[in-house]
């Protein structure tokens, strides 16, 4: 059943080496800032752990694996600082991601949307299903997606990254998603999903764990400055969310 928390639930098991971390929210799996928070904070502790190999991040539910942000923190957004703290939580996440020593693989089960897509792109390996189409739908609030960018753009390329933010109200299908990169499999059912997905965790989980470790800097390379980059991203986006524009949309989103 999935949560009925208001600040959201998250949930570590860990079995033969293999973490998985489920997150849920009743509002289509959407983050509040404490959310956020508390996810980055576990895959910093999952980081250390000796009794982890692998970690699968997946979301409550046979529905949507992630909305992005709480659209009810961001109209509460009253100040620039609030605004920088709001839109820091995905890049806390995301660079909590990258600098794992852990391999992470993405479980997406559903549709996703604007920073869940940065979190699927923050993954090393995403499994999907037929059903998990994607989109990008700031621009409609008269922000953009600047915090997740460098992450969606590491795995598909500038040019779908601009199909993609540029066409706001446009969802891709997952199939899409695999052809540009973002997933690397993608099956008809949750059912063949999981279990192809217990398959390959267990088997990478018997691997070489400093192999594993020092193979995934290598994939990571060149984005050390991202502790810097997405904080200033944040601040950018901040500012917008207090813009006029965005403020009247946001309103009209409420009606």
């Amino acid at each position: 059943m999935a949560t009925s928390r208001p600040n959201g639930s998250l949930f570590t098991k860990i079995e033969n080496k293999v973490a998985t971390l489920e997150f849920g929210h009743p509002a289509s799996n959407s983050f509040v800032s404490e959310l956020l928070d508390r996810l980055a904070k576990e895959f910093t502790k999952l980081s250390g752990d000796e009794n982890v190999n692998v970690i699968i991040l997946k979301s409550e539910g046979d529905r949507a694996f992630c909305a992005g942000a709480s659209f009810d923190e961001l109209v509460a957004v009253s100040s620039l600082e609030e605004g920088t703290i709001f839109f820091n939580g995905f890049a806390n996440v995301i660079n909590a991601m990258r600098t794992c020593s852990k391999v992470i693989v993405g479980r997406v089960q559903g549709k996703t949307v604007g920073g869940g897509v940065g979190l699927a792109a923050a993954c090393d390996m995403v499994y999907a299903t037929e059903s998990a189409s994607i989109r990008l739908s700031e621009l409609t609030i008269g922000i953009a997606p600047f915090v997740i960018a460098p992450a969606v753009e590491r795995k598909i390329g500038t040019a779908a990254l601009s199909e993609l933010s540029l066409n706001p109200t446009e969802w891709k299908t997952a199939y899409w998603a695999k052809e540009k990169g973002l997933f690397a499999k993608v099956y008809e059912s949750i059912s063949e999903l999981d279990k192809e997905l217990d398959f390959y965790t267990n088997s990478l989980s018997q691997y070489n764990p400093q192999a594993l470790e020092d193979w995934k800097k290598v994939l990571w390379k060149n984005t050390d400055h991202w502790d810097v980059l997405l904080p200033e991203r944040a601040a950018i986006t901040g500012k917008l969310a207090l813009s006029e524009f965005t403020k009247n949309t946001l309103e009209k989103f409420k009606k």
